[in-house]
């Protein structure tokens, strides 16, 4: 059974982006994610990355269609 949260690093290679990359996403609120325990671990639902993935889609989209690329 698949987790239900991923952690940085599955992001970063998930989605193939550096460890500061994935920090900005996270802190900016644009990717979802939660602290836990006492270090305060980010964790990221699945969900929620796969809701990003579509987010950034859509908005790829709406640029190709604008002629803005």
């Amino acid at each position: 059974m698949a987790g239900r949260f991923l952690t940085l690093a599955d992001v970063e290679e998930m989605l193939n982006i550096s460890a500061r990359q994935a920090y900005a996403l996270v802190r900016s609120g644009e990717l979802a994610a939660i602290q836990v325990g006492g270090r305060g671990v980010w964790r990221v639902e699945a969900s929620e990355l796969e809701a990003y993935i579509e987010r950034q889609y859509a908005r790829t989209r709406e640029r190709v269609a604008s002629g803005d690329v």
